[in-house]
């Protein structure tokens, strides 16, 4: 019989002097590391220059962070950052008379994925490569790397879940001593169950010829997931607690109708022309 776990480790793998490798950092570099590989091995499969996987990986690191960062601030805090402005981009901030070190505390998903279409359709205009075949390719990679940062969000001991009395709920020492579901753990079972089932269908070349497929696919399965996990996390911002629906769940309505348009309707209308 399975008992309720205690979590409290250290965020921080090791120190050395002002620098502070962290569990979420590594998780982030992960992240990008094996999406890196993944999508060399795409490109190599379809015979495609893979000195742009480089320059495109540069692209999507920054568009990822830059994005998540905006999304943070404008969606979840900005009657906090509308009279801060500077501390959107500024890892300190001043208080009582000196700086102190905040870092990039706050990072929203929802803002990173927008963020991502921004730089890959920058990156498709200026390197003229199609941006379907862009998207549907990096949404094979995308839940790999999702599933990542929510490992992250679990050693870091936020966007923690209701409280529970399930066998396998998490007491994380951190926030209270109340078990509590590894909402963390169900996004990246979602997010590798997700990225197995898209490994399975580019190697069987199902949907592959039928493009805004796979992107319309990975809209609704990630956000989907994302949609339903909602209700058994807390809130991250109090303003959430007077709505039917918290910021996540309002903001993943919008991609899952897109990722039901391009999945179910776009290629038709396109064959048609």
């Amino acid at each position: 019989m399975l008992h309720n776990i205690i979590w409290d480790p250290s965020p921080e793998i090791f120190r050395i002097g002002g620098f502070a490798l962290r569990y979420y950092s590594l998780a982030f570099m992960i992240a990008f590391v094996l999406s890196y590989l993944v999508m060399r091995y795409v490109f190599d499969r379809e015979a495609k220059n893979v000195a742009l996987l480089d320059r495109l990986l540069v692209y999507v690191v920054v568009g990822t962070i830059v994005g998540a960062r905006l999304g943070h601030c404008l969606f979840y805090e900005w009657g906090y950052f509308r009279y801060h402005l500077a501390e959107i981009v500024l890892p300190f901030r001043w208080e009582n008379g000196h700086f102190s070190w905040t870092g990039y505390q706050g990072l929203a998903s929802h803002g990173g994925a927008m963020g991502i279409l921004a730089a890959v359709a920058l990156f498709a205009r200026r390197y003229r490569v199609s941006l379907l075949w862009l998207l549907d390719r990096l949404s094979i990679v995308v839940p790999l790397a999702g599933a990542f940062v929510r490992i992250g969000n679990f050693f870091n001991a936020e966007i923690i879940g209701r409280p529970s009395t399930l066998p396998w709920a998490v007491i994380f020492v951190r926030e209270d001593h109340q078990p509590r579901h590894p909402a963390q753990l169900y996004e990246a079972f979602c997010y590798m169950i997700t990225f197995g089932l898209f490994i399975y269908l580019y190697k069987k070349n199902k949907l592959v010829q039928k493009p805004g497929a796979f992107f319309g696919l990975f809209l609704i399965l990630v956000f989907g997931a994302r949609f339903i996990i909602e209700f058994l996390k807390e809130n991250q911002e109090s303003f959430e607690n007077g709505y039917l629906l918290n910021m996540g769940q309002l903001l993943s309505l919008p991609l899952i109708a897109a990722g039901i348009y391009f999945l179910r309707y776009y290629h038709d209308q396109h064959a048609k022309k």
